[in-house]
Order: C-alpha cells, then structure tokens, then sequence
C-alpha cells in the first residue's frame, strides 16, 4: 500500500502530478488486479481494464478488503452484464446497466451485496422491459405488467 503525502510532491518528482498524488498512484498498473493507496486520509481502491477505470474509495478507517470485495463484486457483475466484453464502447452503450449494477451493490455508504453473479441477475431483472414475453418475466414483473394493461382497458 502506498502512503501519499498531503499536498506537496516528492523531491525526486520529475513529473507534473495531481497535487497531492505522488507518482507511484498515477501509474497505470501492468496486472489487472486491485491495487491500494492512501490518498489524503481516503483509501482508494482502483483497478484498470483495458480503457475503463474502476475506483472505490473510503474513509481511511474502512476496511481495504471490504473495499476491494466490492471493487471485485462490481466489476464482475460488469463482466457478466456486458458478457465478458468490458471496454469502454460496450460500457457507453450500458451505461444504464452499469449504473444499476453499482446502485444493487450499494445504498447511501452500506453495502448490500457483492456477489456479482447476485448482482448481474439483479440488473437484468430490472432491465427486461413490460413488452417481453412473460416467459422472459418475474411474476411480480408480469403481474405489474397485467395490471397496467387491464387498467388501460378499463379506462378507454
């Protein structure tokens, strides 16, 4: 784990860097595994894929291996959403899908799940619209979506 110093840069630095970001937290890592640092008194978990950054942060009295199970619990969630296909093109177009992906894992600083296959199957219950077949529906979705046909009948 990395300790970064508030606001100043090493004196060795021969690079411009984010303020208080020593160097060693800006470089891109070669493995695709979360890496950890401390960023002015936040604990920051990152991992890059290909184009996509993916970032967790907590306070610095927050457990790192809580933070990177859900960093881990996201981004395979991701990966089963996107069907292994994470870039930044295919996220884009998902984002929608991304973001509810983040919003079953989390809610106003808890963490309510991060099993991303848990997740994944969340996300796509929530994606299946009212017009698919009810063989692609839950029961609640179907019966949501009987309901709403019958109260448009009955009101023409």
């Amino acid at each position: 784990m990395k300790k970064a110093v508030g606001g100043s840069r090493p004196p060795s630095c021969e690079h411009k860097c984010y303020g208080c970001m020593p160097c060693e937290a800006i470089q891109v890592p070669t493995t695709s595994s979360a890496e950890i640092i401390i960023l002015v008194n936040k604990i920051v978990v990152y991992r890059f894929v290909q184009d996509l950054h993916f970032f967790v942060t907590g306070e610095d009295d927050e457990n790192e291996l809580m933070l990177a199970t859900v960093l881990q619990g996201f981004f395979d969630g991701v990966a089963l959403v996107l069907r292994n296909n994470v870039d930044l093109s295919e996220a884009l177009e998902n984002l929608d899908l991304l973001l509810l992906c983040f919003d079953e894992i989390v809610d106003r600083g808890i963490v309510l799940e991060t099993d991303g296959s848990i997740i994944a199957g969340k996300v796509a219950s929530h994606s299946i619209d009212d017009n698919s077949p009810l063989s692609e529906q839950t029961i609640t979705q179907a019966l949501a979506a009987a309901h709403k046909h019958l109260t448009r009948s009955l009101l023409r």
